[in-house]
């Protein structure tokens, strides 16, 4: 599904009618800092265009702030040009998701002041689907053998069960559980603490041009936009709010993936930890997580059997079918190519729809996230509920 704000951005001829209240946002985001609970209270409060307004005249500084941190601000302000930022992002393939669209994933309000004034998005799929059932899989950059091996396990586990695997894209932990997850055919998210038009680490372009054209690259900061040590830090509460739960497979008492851990916690996500040898610096932090709340696991079945007790997200208890004039049309096309017995892979999907393996994974994908598809092995299938529609001559398409 493509949102609204997405659609606008994709016809040029429409920019001058683009949202205001868009407009303001991604003006935002080139000058108020990702997680600043300040900037996002002024929001709240205020609106976007107040603050916008405010921000563009820097007379008078708005509450909270100095002086000195006023006048950086609309220093910043001064050289932010959202039309141009929207214009990069459409030669990129980047769409601007806000808070409130049809794509918004209403968990990651409940990081409060802290929300992200809007996600950067590059990819096909759309976020809030994918975000309904998605696991973060994180850990050490510098990760040993046995880090990377567990990573992409567990990564590939979740991805055969119908679960999109979310991690940040940098070397070590966070990449073995992308290429896990995409080497089983599966859905993957990275979540960049940079513009998502520049792949970073720079070591990881193949990769994370790989997850785009498959999954989801997702980012608060502008295109263009570098990653700096706090940004990083930063990004972690968005994993941790994105997901339903958060594993940490390798972790030293200071490593970053910790921060991803605690804000799990903090907003009532699952945690788990992957236990590792007693003399490993590098398992030192997962096994103090789990001398606390965190929960053992070491393997993918035991983490869907946690986070997959969701209310309705759990395996056992799905929600009920959504109607099937919601969907994209193109998603339409390659539910109505499933068969209403049997399994196809994604290659055999793809060919019925007339589209590419990518794109029916992505769809396959989503529609796994609202009831109607269901994946067995390297195969997929309708689910119970769309074959009693079937058999009642109201096939789902």
């Amino acid at each position: 599904m493509v949102p609204a704000a997405a659609a606008v951005i994709a016809h040029p001829a429409r920019e001058g009618a683009l949202d205001s209240d868009l407009l303001g946002r991604v003006f935002l985001t080139r000058v108020i800092e990702p997680g600043d609970e300040t900037g996002g209270r002024w929001v709240r409060e205020r609106g976007v265009g107040e603050v916008v307004r405010r921000l563009r005249e820097g007379a008078r500084a708005l509450p909270g702030v100095s002086a000195k941190r006023w006048a950086g601000l609309c220093a910043r302000a001064g050289r932010a040009d959202p039309r141009r930022d929207l214009a990069v992002a459409r030669a990129a393939g980047v769409r601007f998701v806000s808070p409130g669209t049809a794509e918004w994933p209403g968990q990651l309000d409940d990081l409060g002041d802290a929300r992200p004034l809007g996600l950067w998005v590059r990819g096909v799929p759309s976020l809030r689907m994918w975000a309904l059932r998605s696991v973060a899989v994180v850990g050490a950059r510098a990760c040993t053998e046995y880090g990377a091996h567990m990573a992409a396990t567990l990564a590939s586990g979740l991805a055969e069960r119908g679960w999109v695997v979310v991690s940040g894209g940098a070397y070590g932990v966070d990449g073995a559980a992308h290429r896990g997850a995409l080497g089983a055919g599966g859905a993957t998210t990275a979540v960049l603490a940079c513009g998502v038009d520049r792949p970073y680490p720079p070591g990881h372009t193949r990769l994370i041009t790989r997850i785009a054209e498959q999954g989801l690259v997702v980012g608060e900061l502008p295109p263009g936009d570098h990653p700096t040590p706090s940004r990083f830090i930063l990004r972690n509460r968005v994993i941790a709010a994105l997901t339903r739960g958060t594993v940490v497979v390798e972790a030293a008492y200071r490593s970053g993936s910790l921060v991803t851990a605690r804000a799990a916690q903090r907003l009532g996500r699952h945690t788990m930890g992957v236990p590792g040898p007693a003399t490993s610096a590098l398992s030192a932090g997962v096994h103090e997580l789990l001398r606390g709340d965190a929960v053992l696991v070491s393997d993918a079945a035991e983490v869907v059997e946690l986070v997959g007790d969701m209310g309705e997200l759990s395996p056992e208890r799905r929600g009920p079918v959504l109607p099937t004039d919601l969907l994209e049309p193109r998603t339409r096309h390659v539910l109505a190519g499933l068969p209403a017995r049997g399994t196809v892979t994604a290659a055999e999907a793809a060919r019925r729809a007339q589209t590419t393996q990518d794109d029916a994974i992505a769809r396959l994908y989503e529609l796994r996230a609202l009831g109607y598809v269901e994946r067995h092995g390297d195969g997929w299938k309708l689910t119970r509920q769309a074959m009693i529609s079937v058999r009642d001559g109201r096939r789902p398409c």
